[in-house]
């Protein structure tokens, strides 16, 4: 059976539950498998005898089971099982006196106890590894690792007194040997199998390749409650095999070689084919070469010798299977400045074709109706804005569609620059189409537009288009897009509909690009019925670092504005602990007195209700993106593991975290939290607070019909319902000038990004505001910290930069946005900018010898993939 990257572990591994657990996690192939990196590698573990060992300190010895026993415990439920364990021959080969020590676990299943007795009966060779301290004057290992060594058959090297025999002295540990154990290679040949009737089945066969396994570099990956790091581990390991390698990479830079460390066969309980098995002359080199057919490299050769970087199958062994900490590190080098390579030559391609594209030229003409709104604003626009207007002026032009990123934080005026854009597109008789990503916000618009310019001549037809309207309506404005005429046509989702045909469209202005991906905004290039592709502005409020904004949208144009229009005064913003309720009870008072004075407040849950928990699977699920980052995540009261792929639109709408920060321990295992506050819960609450006597409270979540958001949200700007309780369903373009305060539950389980966004829906009217983040964060923890970011500062460029750094750019690209599964795993876009700085030149050097990548035939399939798994370029939070 030949072994892709493609091919699906369900084919591959026999246990199913396993299959399920790794699924959860987003790992279906075995591509996904490989690129599944550990976030970290433990140190080597040095070899000592028992005399030799410091509590405190890990360590490994081989040594032999004397005796075993289990205690019940009297006081506590549950057992105590003892084992003594004699290093006498293994001490003799480090020239020490041998000693004793006890091996000790607990545990309240009586199955477990019976499983470790099996194994640790008297006489079995044992490799023990873990921290050694002491109890009642005697050394003691509580839960070390076990490795059960089988028994050799008479004659061929006795138990471990062949091992002490053929031992060099030394330490052993890894001292810049590849092979720390070959003096004693010849010392313990493969073991005969177990005595017939035995049922132990035995974690290795000899001395030898128990003491490689436990003392080498191991990876540690992020795990669940389902599957454990060891698991991931095993399995990985076992498709590495089947797809060729039976040895470690090694430091000389070859796949194989002499006196590598094996990689073991893994058990046909666990895996169902494996390759090669039939051939029992298989050899290490073979073996190698099979890996490199299976899994080809993806860069360029000359590219790979001059960064002088390793294949790609050699990095993938050399993640999984390290023989070093430092051939680990490098292995992780090779594979980031792969995803930093293949997403430059993406990003050239697109921006290449877009040239190569005919868009209908929209020229600026005289007493323009873009000018004519301009002079009609009651205010003067900041220079900012006047040069992204002659930007976007100079890119509608041209005969090539503009394709263009306009970055400007909340409130700094990217409406009017899209509307100045839209009536020179109509202007030159043409249609322009905004989309945004919420009917809410789309009747803003709309609304908004409208009023803008009524004033104008001729007339400007403003139609509004969204999926909640009534059917004669959205027939009507269907019928007015289809007409042709010279117009703004304002919609939501429905204009990436088959219904939905503007056959003179010339720009489509898109806000909130993260909303929508790559495959709904090429719907839109193809309404033109003459074979134009519609100009394309992108806007977002997001901030983006420049260096990554730079690096990342390499295929459009970038604008920012970063001057707010007069009269904005700065946001005030505290942090407060849930647990002070003094601090909490004045937060309210205050709020009181905000709503009496005429002024609005929101107050922001992350979830709908608190029978939500079932669908809260997705850690990172957005409320508005809909997707799962297919880790373990553990935001209710219990550990829970996240749906790989793409989540229900049930899960979107229950949960509006962009990222809740899932944390894990030293072992990768998810950390369960507390429960999430629910909106239904926090209004039941706050309603029955004194302070909160005979006010009106209203609910908006992603759940409500249409036509209820647009109602709550009408009763909410016009003071019948001042306060009003919602998910971050208002986070984007939400405008409600007497919206004062802001209070966001669980504000430390937000991305930083999204909490400047919510922060931004007050003081949009010129009033003193306030932002009240609600934290249950412990002192002093990485939670605590990313607040302090957001409460000392205002810029939108510094808070994403934090965010980027908090959380990596693995989490904050690609999969959130989409929809989809991110390529982008290793890549940190603000700390790698130079490795990506040196990749964008060398692909564009590729790219001038060779346009179409005819003859690099695994890159062009990466950068297909690529394209697919990142489907907009740009951050979600």
């Amino acid at each position: 059976m030949s072994i892709t990257m493609g091919t699906t572990l369900a084919s591959l591994v026999t246990n199913k539950r396993r299959v399920s657990a790794l699924k959860s996690l987003g790992i279906v192939t075995v591509g996904d498998a490989l690129t599944y990196y550990p976030f970290r590698v433990t140190e080597p573990v040095p070899l000592r005898a028992i005399r030799e060992a410091a509590p405190g300190q890990q360590m490994a010895f081989a040594a032999v089971i004397r005796d075993m026993r289990v205690v019940p415990m009297n006081a506590r439920r549950g057992y105590r099982l003892e084992a003594t364990v004699d290093d006498a021959d293994f001490a003799r080969s480090r020239r020490v006196p041998g000693s004793t020590a006890r091996l000790t676990f607990f545990s309240y299943r009586k199955s477990y106890v019976d499983w470790v007795s099996v194994r640790l009966r008297a006489g079995t060779s044992v490799v023990v590894s873990g921290m050694p301290g002491e109890y009642m004057g005697q050394l003691q290992f509580t839960h070390p690792e076990i490795l059960t060594v089988a028994p050799v058959p008479a004659g061929a090297g006795a138990g471990l007194e062949g091992y002490a025999r053929g031992a060099a002295s030394g330490n052993g540990a890894f001292a810049g040997s590849a092979d720390p154990y070959a003096s004693a290679q010849s010392a313990y040949p493969p073991a005969a199998t177990a005595p017939s009737g035995a049922a132990l089945k035995y974690d290795a066969d000899t001395v030898q390749e128990a003491l490689t396994r436990v003392c080498r570099p191991r990876p540690v990956y992020h795990a669940s409650s389902r599957i454990s790091s060891e698991h991931i581990h095993e399995t990985i390991l076992g498709l590495l095999w089947m797809m060729g390698a039976r040895t470690s990479s090694t430091p000389d830079g070859q796949l194989a070689g002499a006196g590598a460390a094996g990689i073991v066969a893994p058990a046909t309980d666990t895996i169902a084919v494996q390759n090669g098995e039939e051939k029992s002359g298989t050899t290490a080199e073979s073996g190698a070469e099979a890996l490199s057919q299976s899994i080809p490299d993806v860069l360029p050769e000359s590219v790979r010798k001059a960064k002088n970087l390793m294949h790609r199958a050699e990095a993938f062994l050399a993640i999984h299977d390290p023989a070093s900490t430092a051939r680990f590190k490098e292995a992780i080098e090779t594979l980031r400045y792969e995803e930093a390579f293949v997403s430059q030559v993406s990003l050239l391609k697109a921006r290449s074709h877009a040239h190569k594209s005919a868009a209908h030229s929209c020229p600026l003409v005289t007493d323009s109706l873009r000018d004519q709104f301009i002079a009609s604003l009651p205010f003067s626009l900041t220079a900012g804005q006047q040069q992204v207007i002659h930007d976007i002026a100079a890119d509608l032009a041209h005969d090539w569609p503009m394709q263009r990123l306009l970055q400007g934080e909340v409130g700094s005026g990217k409406t009017v620059v899209a509307l100045a854009a839209m009536l020179q597109a109509v202007d030159a008789g043409y249609q322009a189409v905004l989309v945004a990503p919420t009917q809410v916000l789309a009747e803003q618009h709309a609304e908004t537009i409208g009023r803008m310019v009524e004033q104008l001549k001729p007339a400007i037809p403003v139609t509004l288009l969204t999926g909640g309207m009534k059917l004669a309506a959205r027939r009507k404005a269907l019928a007015a897009a289809s007409s042709g005429e010279p117009g703004i046509i304002v919609a939501t989702h429905a204009a990436f509909s088959k219904t939905f045909q503007a056959p003179h469209l010339a720009l489509v202005v898109i806000d909130e690009q993260h909303r929508f991906g790559v495959e709904q905004r090429e719907s839109l290039n193809a309404k033109t019925d003459d074979g134009t592709t519609p100009h394309l502005l992108v806007m977002t409020a997001t901030p983006i670092p420049r260096t990554a904004a730079m690096t990342w949208f390499g295929d459009l144009d970038i604008s920012w504005l970063t001057e707010l229009p007069g009269g904005r005064k700065p946001i005030r913003t505290v942090v407060v602990n849930e647990a002070d309720a003094a601090t909490m009870g004045r937060m309210f008072a205050h709020i009181r007195a905000r709503v009496d004075a005429g002024e609005r407040a929101y107050i922001v849950c992350p979830r709908i209700d608190a029978d939500d928990e079932e669908n809260e699977g997705g850690s990172g699920v957005s409320a508005a993106a809909g997707s799962a980052r297919g880790r373990a995540a553990a935001s209710g009261s219990s550990a829970r593991t996240a749906a790989g792929g793409r989540a229900t639109r049930a899960a979107a709408d229950a949960i509006g975290i962009d990222d809740p920060y899932e944390t894990f321990d030293e072992n990768g295992e998810t950390v369960a939290r507390p429960p999430l506050h629910a909106v239904a819960e926090i209004a039941d609450r706050l309603q029955k607070l004194p302070q909160f006597q005979g006010i009106r409270f209203a609910t908006l979540t992603g759940r409500d019909k249409d036509d209820v958001k647009t109602q709550v949200m009408a009763d909410f700007a016009g003071g019948e319902t001042p306060i009003l309780v919602s998910t971050t369903v208002i986070e984007v373009g939400v405008d409600v000038k007497q919206a004062s305060c802001i209070v966001i539950f669980d504000a430390d389980r937000y991305g930083l990004s999204q909490l400047h966004q919510l922060r931004g829906r007050v003081g949009r009217g010129g009033t003193n505001s306030w932002a009240f983040l609600i934290s249950r964060a412990e002192p002093g923890s990485p939670a605590e910290q990313r607040l302090e970011v957001i409460h000392h500062s205002l810029d939108g460029a510094e808070i994403a930069q934090a965010d980027l750094e908090f959380r990596g750019a693995g989490d904050v690209l690609g999969d959130a946005q989409s929809g989809g599964k991110s390529s982008l795993k290793l890549l940190r876009v603000v700390k790698d900018a130079d490795m990506i700085a040196d990749a964008r030149t060398r692909a564009g050097q590729l790219l001038a010898a060779d346009p179409e990548l005819a003859g690099e035939v695994q890159l062009a399939g990466a950068v297909l993939d690529f394209t697919r798994g990142n489907e907009t370029f740009l951050t979600s939070s």
